[in-house]
């Protein structure tokens, strides 16, 4: 019971985490303390918030490989749920403060602005393995559930490539967490992967 209380009390925790930035910047904008364009405000720091909880969703296997501890494969699902949360607000401020809700604007903003293909094509992707991340399914896909799960770093790279187009004129913060990412990435070669246990072993060790 004690155990069942700690990781309950742990999932509320992240929970509590996710979701004080998206306060934090509401009350920002309510506040008349988001700049003279808080509806840009808002899609900037909710599409980074979106790519930072991406990046800690993928580093929970590894993570998890390194340490052996169980809190990181816990909230792996609710990181990933959180990550397409974030997303879709992200689209949602796009429509709502730079469209306008005047989606006959898409079109020519489209042709301005590639990246928002991108943008969907990786949305589409979380929102697909948001749909399938739970037990039903994987008992659904068998093998084939981690096969679509990996495609997590496909988006991954979309993401960075649509906030590389976003960012073109500051490149210090993308090549920031484009170096993050290919480190997350790597994490995932075999050779990689196979000796974080044995870091794991030598660091108790030492």
């Amino acid at each position: 019971m004690a155990t069942q209380r700690k990781w309950l009390a742990w999932r509320a925790a992240v929970f509590l985490a996710a979701l004080a930035p998206l306060i934090f910047w509401g009350w920002q904008v309510a506040n008349n303390a988001a700049g003279p364009e808080p509806g840009r405000y808002l899609l900037l720091n909710i599409g980074i918030g979106g790519l930072w909880l991406l990046l800690l969703t993928l580093s929970l296997t590894p993570l998890t490989k390194l340490t052996s501890w169980k809190g990181f494969a816990l909230i792996r699902r609710q990181l990933g749920l959180w990550t397409l949360a974030y997303a879709t607000l992200h689209l949602l401020s796009y429509a709502l403060f730079i469209l306008g809700l005047n989606w006959a604007l898409l079109g020519s903003e489209i042709v301005k602005r590639p990246y928002i293909i991108v943008g969907m094509i990786a949305l589409i992707g979380l929102a697909v393995l948001g749909a399938t991340s739970n037990k039903w399914s994987m008992r659904r896909l068998g093998k084939r559930w981690k096969s679509l799960h990996k495609f997590s770093y496909a988006i991954l790279g979309l993401v960075l490539l649509h906030f590389f187009w976003v960012v073109r004129a500051d490149m210090g913060e993308w090549a920031m967490y484009a170096v993050i990412g290919a480190l997350v990435m790597a994490t995932r070669l075999p050779p990689v992967s196979r000796s974080l246990p044995k870091l794991r072993y030598q660091l108790s060790r030492s």
